[in-house]
């Protein structure tokens, strides 16, 4: 598990002991630093997911973890908090994309489309191309960062990023 607390002797020396920003912080949740200022840890928004997908990372704060499911947007990790550390779910919750690595199969010229299918979004397309097996593309407008792309992935290599 690479994003438990670190309590190596570089990271203490840099600045102590405060949590590494993840890669996947809460739908709707505010600014990494205004999140862990604000969260007590508690875990009632990990019992209220109901994909199991939030998990506590460094320093015990909850992140999502995509390698176990997708979002659904329900709410539930939000209404399920006392703290004032979220958004208004009318908001759009995040703005964060799907990234594909250079061990892609299809990128490495072997066919797969596990990823285009189970995007409910349809932003993973995958054009034609000439003389060679084609490659994801994902269309941005489309893509809400639910993360259902990154667990079927057969090697791993699909990231949902956060686009800052």
């Amino acid at each position: 598990m690479t994003e438990e607390l670190d309590l190596s002797r570089r990271r203490w020396l840099k600045g102590g002991l405060v949590p590494l920003r993840p890669t996947n912080c809460l739908p709707w949740s505010v600014d990494w630093f205004g999140f862990t200022a604000g969260c007590t840890r508690c875990g009632d928004c990990l019992r209220a997911c109901p994909e199991q997908i939030i998990v506590p990372g460094d320093g015990g704060y909850p992140i999502i973890r995509f390698s176990r499911g997708e979002c659904s947007f329900c709410g539930n990790c939000v209404d399920s908090c006392g703290q004032d550390i979220f958004f208004d779910k009318q908001q759009s919750p995040w703005r964060q994309l799907a990234s594909f690595g250079d061990a892609c199969l299809a990128k490495q010229g072997i066919y797969c489309r596990s990823c285009q299918d189970v995007c409910n979004a349809a932003a993973i397309k995958f054009k034609p191309r000439p003389g060679g097996i084609s490659r994801p593309e994902l269309i941005g407008d489309l893509c809400t960062g639910c993360g259902a792309c990154v667990a079927p992935c057969p090697v791993q290599t699909i990231a949902v990023l956060c686009q800052e």
